[in-house]
């Protein structure tokens, strides 16, 4: 409303002038009487006639359709062409019209108000779906961090109870293996030894048990499997060794006649 100035009275319409208006308004309002009666004698010569209801309303339409062409002949006229007269109804229409801009405007600012607190509201909620979201981020990146560990963990024991089976069966394995062997392959004389060709001085070395000789050949493949050969001493008992030759337990180094090595069944 600031930018609306305030319409001042300080020149009020004098009461020559407002008699005058007065006096015009009298004299265009009795022609109109005239003109009304007229009309209502023109209906009243038609009513004598035949078919009265139907030339009356042909009456009236032709009167009609003659009005509104002469009004759309007719330029509008002034009043009064006192100044006077027109400087008090300019202002009287522009305060009007200042008063309708300021009821507009006032809606506008209450609207935009109203806008101003929703657009807050909004933004105040925007910011809540926010930092839950963010809250439901992180709750999710721990969930998926315990899921994982979780996992790995179960995963782990089940792969230590797997080994703890695998070594479980891998101990009897090799104690069914040596129970076997020492019943079926014991050696030629219990405690027996060996003694060198041509030196019969020298001291008698310990042979070795057939379960013995398989557990070196595995132990040698396992460790250093890019080079499984053992060398065969004294501790052998040769018809041990022609046993595993023999069924292909056991392979000679193709250069090395001395050298044996388990044959590689994985």
């Amino acid at each position: 409303a600031e930018y609306l100035p305030e319409i001042t009275n300080d020149s009020v319409c004098p009461v020559d002038a407002k008699e005058e208006l007065l006096d015009e308004c009298e004299s265009i309002w009795k022609q109109m009487e005239e003109c009304q009666g007229k009309l209502m004698l023109l209906g009243t010569e038609t009513l004598l006639k035949s078919d009265a209801k139907l030339s009356l309303l042909m009456m009236r339409v032709k009167a009609l359709t003659a009005e509104y062409n002469q009004w759309q002949k007719r330029s509008p006229e002034i009043l009064s062409t006192n100044p006077d007269v027109l400087l008090a109804l300019g202002k009287e229409e522009l305060q009007k019209v200042k008063n309708d801009l300021e009821m507009v405007l006032s809606t506008v600012q209450s609207k935009n108000k109203q806008l101003e607190e929703d657009l807050k509201r909004e933004q105040q909620w925007h910011k809540e779906q926010e930092q839950i979201l963010d809250a439901l981020n992180g709750i999710e990146g721990e969930t998926k961090t315990q899921v994982e560990q979780l996992s790995k963990k179960r995963a782990f024991h089940e792969l230590h109870n797997k080994m703890l089976k695998l070594k479980i069966y891998k101990e009897d394995l090799l104690n069914a293996l040596g129970a076997f062997l020492e019943e079926h392959f014991p050696l030629p004389e219990k405690g027996g030894s060996a003694k060198k060709e041509n030196s019969s001085e020298k001291p008698a070395v310990e042979l070795i048990t057939l379960h013995e000789i398989l557990e070196i050949l595995i132990n040698k493949l396992m460790s250093t499997p890019h080079e499984p050969y053992v060398t065969i001493n004294d501790s052998f008992w040769p018809p041990y060794i022609e046993l595993l030759l023999r069924y292909g337990i056991a392979l000679r180094h193709p250069e090395d006649p001395n050298r044996i090595r388990l044959e590689a069944f994985h």
